[in-house]
């Protein structure tokens, strides 16, 4: 067994398919039935069973991926670093950013890496923070962009934005001549979030119970315009960064600030501390880093 036995039997559990599976691996299919056929015989255990029209996994096939999947992770950590020493003409960044974020903050720096290293590929995720976290300590990503407080024990990290959330109301609400509110008085709004999976969903129930109350959500997205949107149609108040604030439409929506202590939105670039950090994303880190923090001095 070698590591393309690893790779063949890993793609066709992913894929449910031997011909996928094949596309994917840029061989013939009747190569790679052949080439499972003579690892089966070698191992003495049948690896897939091929009842039904999708290839499964027998406990063979289970044990052979649960094993082969870290070592493959070995190999493709491999792969990057070597080709991370040809200064960084070729490679990839995998770098998440939750949407807000993204569409706000980082165009300006996305083109400028892009201009410095053009043979950089960006693999870009855009997620809810949580879902990003997720990705990083599995290894999807080499670098991404979490809400604070930041696991400092598995992260490091430095602050790229630092803002605070805003209450938006349609314009014609009852409160929207107010210029400050405590959450307390929206105890009887009905709220349109971001979904659980962003975490600014868990940051704002959470503000609203130490208020005293639990929000009537109504409704959510993974989009800030479309909660806007939703707002400004009289669905209910949401709460949103003041920077974001400050492109929204006045005839549709108002905003009003948050009564002390207010509701921080901070952003951080975050990496793991432990493993390989790929030429690619150190060269990322620099950039955001010279980037953001000068912008603040």
């Amino acid at each position: 067994m070698d590591i393309r036995h690893l790779e063949a039997v890993a793609e066709i559990a992913r894929r449910g398919s031997f011909t996928l599976a094949a596309d994917t691996l840029h061989i013939a299919q009747p190569t790679l039935s052949k080439t499972i056929i003579q690892l089966e015989e070698e191992l003495g255990v049948r690896l897939f069973s091929r009842e039904g029209k999708r290839p499964r996994l027998t406990e063979a096939g289970e044990a052979v991926v649960r094993y082969g999947t870290p070592i493959l992770a070995q190999m493709d950590a491999l792969r990057r670093e070597l080709t991370d020493l040809a200064d960084l003409r070729q490679g990839t960044l995998r770098l998440g950013l939750p949407p807000m974020a993204g569409s706000n903050f980082f165009p300006g720096v996305v083109g400028e890496y892009r201009r410095l290293y053009p043979g950089i590929a960006i693999r870009l995720s855009e997620a809810g923070a949580l879902s990003l976290d997720e990705d990083l300590r599995a290894g999807l990503l080499d670098v991404g962009v979490l809400q604070t407080p930041i696991d400092e024990s598995f992260y490091n990290s430095f602050i790229v934005i630092d803002d605070r959330m805003k209450v938006v109301l349609p314009a014609g609400h009852r409160l929207a001549g107010e210029t400050v509110l405590g959450l307390g008085e929206l105890a009887s709004e009905p709220f349109v979030l971001f979904r659980a999976e962003f975490t600014l969903h868990g940051k704002i129930t959470a503000a609203c119970e130490a208020a005293g109350f639990s929000p009537n959500i109504v409704a959510e997205s993974s989009q800030w315009d479309f909660i806007v949107q939703m707002v400004g149609e009289g669905l209910g108040v949401a709460l949103l960064p003041a920077t974001i604030c400050a492109q929204l439409p006045p005839a549709r929506v108002r905003t009003v600030e948050l009564a002390p202590p207010g509701l921080p939105w901070r952003l951080a670039m975050a990496w793991r501390k432990e493993g390989y950090v790929p030429l690619a994303a150190q060269a990322w880190i620099d950039l955001a880093r010279n980037r953001f923090e000068g912008s603040r001095n």
